[in-house]
């Protein structure tokens, strides 16, 4: 039997069909998604729960006039298969393929670009305003996650909105999930808002009741109206978002196809901000899936029959992260004041190993990563020493807290950087590029960054016995396979380590791109061109002595870092080296350019912008020769 899904070029073609043949769609939708997941990987879970939540907003919504907001992104696969995405899916985030969250650049059906959580509302009530201020008539959906909502710019756009009191539909997606499980207030709201649902079937029984009363229905409802403020109360917790001048229904079955187009078609034209909360299982439709939802949120290639994961048969090092969290736990058996601090990521950051041996010093505040700072900055003020383990790309949503609670008052907060660096197949709103630029301008940090993973052990001691805020920054994946120390040890704060001597050039190289220099020096020593390598350790502060001795007046000097070249490290170099008043010394700096690193796997992307020994070695091999080239051309003007 032919696909439906297969003659769906966009929502138009979807609703021509009859509601009837609906399901359908819905499961060939799960199918492809499992498909081409269990291949390729991605986000996974959210996306086969949101698949009738997608259909019906289509069907009922004129899309792309009427504007749909989707929170994050992990949920809008069965809305690129329905928008024009279909023949491409199997690229999703892939290189050169299609994005794995909604992006403007590719369809006219993405409204607003996100990868980041809890900016729908915001984005949303915006277009509604400029909607309402050109005279506009369209209609403007937003559709949130249960644990977006714990992030403080959601709570902001949810006040907003309701004081504004424009029309806007907002749908609350509530797997009782975000990547982990759900923690907060916020959250066990939500849970007794479930709990308490009979309110709406109470609601709707006495309605009935009083329409049937003859003559006198249709005058008791102006009492009912009061009584049914009296029965919310009773029945339904809290009324946050009543009191915050939505109009609050739910919740319902987010899986029940019928019921949803129907509930939208009633509420559609809801003339004010209106919330309909909606309740669905993450991985909805793949056992596997259902039963392990933490999993399902973003996988790897598995087998479709078990769930299984494929597994290689070659033998890796460990994990970047795997190490942090070990070494975190050997730390802190000795250190009674270290603290742990998550936002909705100990799975990520492998604070969940550390929060099973040490339960009450181990916090994962939601997402809400601005809150996580600053609660680590108050609790340094008391004498501990905490830890933010934060993804790179999602401590800059708390930049100012850095700034205000945490450096001004030179608190000793050690931040741990997962995903430093070209992250993969997420894109640009997940690479780590720019932590080494936004955080070195700010006095009393520290900035680091392992060439290895045995490195990462005792820059983390380090971070601890510094006495000041200390960053370190680590990449996805596996280590480099090192011999590991068995002892900790604190590292000279502001010292690097020459990997190799050489007098054609010096390359200064940071974090992980520090043992692909010293490849790409090796290459090149074949060929006769001795090159230096300095693992600079520190982006913040920088190594002087090791700086006077290599670039003296006639150096050449390549840097390389996994980050960005604005601002970067090897910006601080060239800056150091000014300030140090040392003259004649020429640069060539490897790195990302300005601009954004889209998705594709860390060694597509890596090749990409020359970060791999091979390109390493090509950039000095031309920086010496176009330098050799030019220097008798300047001496003879001389």
């Amino acid at each position: 039997m032919a696909r439906l899904l297969d003659s769906i070029e966009s929502p138009r073609d979807l609703r021509k069909l009859d509601r009837s043949r609906l399901p359908q769609v819905a499961q060939e939708i799960r199918d492809q998604i499992i498909e081409v997941v269990s291949q390729i990987g991605g986000h996974f879970g959210g996306n086969l729960g949101a698949v009738e939540l997608t259909l019906a907003l289509h069907y009922v919504f004129n899309t792309p006039r009427d504007q749909l907001v989707w929170d994050t992104g992990h949920q809008t696969y069965p809305h690129k298969l329905i928008t024009g995405r279909r023949d491409t899916f199997h690229t999703i985030r892939q290189h050169d393929g299609i994005s794995g969250f909604c992006k403007r650049e590719e369809s006219e059906y993405d409204v607003f670009n996100a990868g980041h959580a809890s900016t729908s509302i915001s984005a949303a009530l915006g277009i509604a305003v400029a909607r309402d201020l050109r005279k506009e008539d369209y209609r403007v959906a937003a559709i949130i996650g249960d644990g977006a909502l714990s992030g403080g710019m959601a709570l902001e756009g949810l006040n907003q909105a309701g004081h504004l009191k424009r029309k806007l539909f907002l749908i609350l997606n509530d797997n009782d999930m975000s990547i982990s499980t759900n923690v907060g207030a916020i959250s066990g709201y939500l849970n007794r808002i479930i709990k308490g649902q009979t309110y709406n079937e109470l609601k709707d029984l006495a309605k009935g009741i009083v329409d049937r009363v003859p003559l006198i229905g249709g005058k008791l409802h102006g009492l009912a109206s009061d009584m049914e403020q009296l029965v919310k109360q009773m029945v339904v917790p809290g009324l946050l978002f009543e009191e915050l001048g939505f109009k609050y229904m739910g919740p319902y079955d987010g899986h029940d196809l019928n019921f949803l187009i129907d509930l939208f078609e009633k509420w559609k034209d809801y003339d004010g901000p209106l919330l309909l909360h909606v309740i669905t299982k993450k991985g909805k439709g793949y056992s596997p899936a259902e039963s392990k939802p933490i999993w399902s949120h973003g996988v790897t290639p598995f087998d479709i029959k078990s769930g299984e994961v494929k597994k290689s048969d070659k033998v890796t090092p460990p994990t970047y992260t795997a190490v942090f969290a070990e070494t975190l736990i050997e730390l802190a058996r000795k250190d009674p004041k270290i603290v742990a601090v998550t936002a909705a990521m100990p799975e990520g950051t492998g604070l969940d190993k550390f929060g099973r041996v040490f339960p009450e010093r181990m916090f994962d505040v939601g997402i809400a990563e601005e809150h996580a700072v600053t609660f680590c900055g108050g609790m340094a003020t008391q004498g501990m020493k905490p830890i933010a383990a934060i993804y790179s790309t999602f401590l800059q949503r708390a930049f100012d807290q850095v700034f205000h609670d945490v450096t001004i008052m030179d608190l000793p907060v050690v931040f741990a950087l997962d995903r430093g660096g070209i992250a993969g197949a997420d894109g640009p709103t997940h690479h780590g590029i720019y932590d080494m630029a936004y955080l070195r301008i700010f006095p009393n940090m520290v900035c680091m960054a392992p060439k290895d993973e045995n490195e990462l052990r005792h820059m983390l001691k380090t971070a601890f016995d510094c006495g000041h805020p200390a960053s370190l920054r680590y990449p996805r994946g596996n280590g480099v396979g090192v011999t590991m120390d068995p002892e900790l040890r604190s590292l000279p704060v502001g010292k690097g380590e020459v990997l190799r001597e050489g007098n054609d050039a010096a390359i200064f190289a940071i974090g992980t791109e520090a043992w692909p220099a010293f490849h790409a020096a090796e290459l090149l020593s074949r060929e006769g061109i001795e090159v230096a390598v300095v693992n600079g350790r520190f982006i913040k502060p920088l190594d002087d002595e090791l700086i006077f001795r290599f670039c003296k007046p006639g150096a050449r000097i390549i840097t390389v870092e996994e980050g960005s070249l604005a601002g970067g490290f090897g910006s601080a170099v060239m800056e150091r080296v000014q300030q140090l008043e040392i003259r004649e010394v020429e640069f060539h700096c490897i790195g990302i350019p300005d601009e954004y690193v889209h998705h594709g796997t860390q060694d597509v992307l890596r090749a990409q912008f020359d970060l791999q020994p091979e390109g390493i070695a090509a950039r000095v091999r031309r920086f010496i020769a176009q330098r050799d080239s030019e220097r008798p051309r300047l001496a003879s003007k001389i």
